[in-house]
C-alpha cells in the first residue's frame, strides 16, 4: 500500500485504460503533429461528449492550456476576472500574463472557492475607463480548488453578467470530469449551453500521463490557435501519445467511471474522518478532494507514519485527494492511522 496515496491526483500514474490505448498507438507508423487517426478520433468523441461541432486542441499541460486560452480572448490591454483562489492566479507563476503579454488578472473573494455574480459584476463594473485594463474575460475553475462544484444554474447566473458587462467565459476544467460526475447534468449543460465559451478539459490528473485538452464551443475564439500552439511550444510531434490516451480515457462511459470512483473515495474518507476527535471537514466533499483540519498531534503521527498529504498555506490546513489508483484498502488504512492518532492524542 502507497502512503503517498493522498497527495495529489497527479501522483497517480496512467490508468490501465489510457496506458492500454497508448500501447496500441505504438504499433507502426502514424502522421505527426495531430494529423493521425487517433487525434481525429478524440476530437469527434469530445464533441459527441460536448454535442456541439467544437474545435478541440491538445498540449502538455493545464497551465498552457489555461494560458493559451485566455490568450485567445485577451489582448495585453484586457483583464481576466476570477477567484482569488483560483488555479489561474495561485498557481500559473504569472503564465496567463506572460503568454498574453500583459493582460491582467482582476481576483474576487466568494465563499468556497467560487465566484457571485455580484462579486462579477462590481469587478467588471468598477472601472471603465481608458486607464485601467478593460475586463475582457471571466474564468471559472470547475471543480473549484476548494473540491467544491458549480451547478447548472450558479453557471448560468455568471454567465448573464459575463454577457451583459461584455465578458467571454474561459473554464478551467482540469478536474472537470470529477464536477461532470458529481452533477445530474449533461457536459454540455454545464458548459456551453450555460455560456461558457471555452474550456480547458483535464485529463492528466484524470488518469492520462501527458496532455489537456482546449475545447472551444465559439469556434471563432479557436481562429489561428493552432499557430499559438506551436509558437508557444505546445505542439507535439507524435501527438498519437497524447490523444491516444484520451482514447482510452473517453472510451465510452469510462472517463466518468473513473472520475465517479474518485469522487465516491473522497466521500467515504470524509464521512470516516468527521467522526474522529481532532479532526474537522472544512468543505463540502462535492469532487476527489478533502479538506480537512487536523489537531497538529494527529497531523505530526500521520506524517510520522508515511502519510503524504498537502499543506497549503493558503488555507493553513491539508487536502487529501483521491485518484482512479485510490482503493478503499487505501481509505480504510488511512482512517485507522487517523483512528490511532487520535486515540493516542487523548
Amino acid at each position: 500500500m502507497d502512503h503517498y496515496a493522498f497527495g495529489s491526483d497527479n501522483v497517480a500514474g496512467i490508468c490501465p485504460e489510457a496506458w492500454r490505448a497508448m500501447e496500441a498507438a505504438n504499433s507502426g507508423d502514424a502522421s505527426p503533429y495531430g494529423s493521425d487517426t487517433h487525434t481525429a478520433r478524440v476530437c469527434d468523441r469530445v464533441r459527441e461528449i460536448f454535442e456541439t461541432d467544437c474545435d478541440v486542441y491538445f498540449v502538455f499541460n493545464g497551465t498552457a492550456a489555461n494560458s493559451l486560452a485566455i490568450t485567445s480572448i485577451c489582448q495585453s490591454y484586457h483583464a481576466v476576472i476570477c477567484h482569488a483562489k483560483s488555479h489561474l492566479q495561485t498557481d500559473e507563476c504569472g503564465a496567463p500574463e506572460f503568454f498574453t503579454r500583459g493582460a491582467k488578472l482582476i481576483t474576487c473573494a466568494g465563499d468556497l472557492a467560487k465566484l457571485t455574480p455580484e462579486a462579477v459584476l462590481s469587478a467588471a463594473s468598477k472601472r471603465r475607463d481608458l486607464h485601467f485594463s478593460k475586463p475582457r474575460a471571466l474564468s471559472l475553475t470547475q471543480a473549484t480548488e476548494f473540491g467544491t462544484i458549480y451547478q447548472p444554474d450558479e453557471i448560468a447566473a455568471l454567465a448573464a453578467v459575463a454577457r451583459s458587462s461584455g465578458l467571454k467565459i474561459h473554464m478551467d476544467g482540469a478536474r472537470f470530469a470529477n464536477a461532470a460526475a458529481s452533477l445530474a447534468a449533461t457536459p454540455a449543460e454545464i458548459t456551453w449551453k450555460s455560456g461558457v465559451d471555452v474550456i480547458t478539459f483535464g485529463g492528466t490528473k484524470l488518469g492520462g500521463g501527458i496532455g489537456d485538452a482546449v475545447v472551444f464551443f465559439d469556434r471563432e475564439l479557436a481562429h489561428e490557435f493552432d499557430y499559438r500552439c506551436k509558437q508557444a511550444g505546445q505542439l507535439a510531434s507524435k501527438m498519437r501519445f497524447i490523444t491516444a490516451a484520451w482514447e482510452g480515457l473517453l472510451d465510452g462511459d469510462t472517463w466518468l467511471q473513473i472520475a465517479h470512483r474518485a469522487n465516491q473515495h473522497a466521500r467515504d474518507l470524509a464521512a470516516g474522518l468527521r467522526e474522529i476527535d481532532g479532526v474537522e471537514i472544512l468543505f463540502p466533499v462535492e469532487a476527489n478532494a478533502v479538506f480537512a483540519r487536523f489537531s497538529p498531534a494527529i497531523d505530526a503521527a500521520l506524517q510520522k507514519a508515511g502519510w503524504h498529504y498537502y499543506s497549503l498555506a493558503g488555507i493553513g490546513d491539508s487536502r487529501l485527494m483521491c485518484s482512479w489508483r485510490t482503493t478503499k484498502d487505501d481509505v480504510d488504512a488511512f482512517l485507522t492511522s487517523a483512528r490511532q492518532a487520535s486515540a493516542h492524542s487523548a
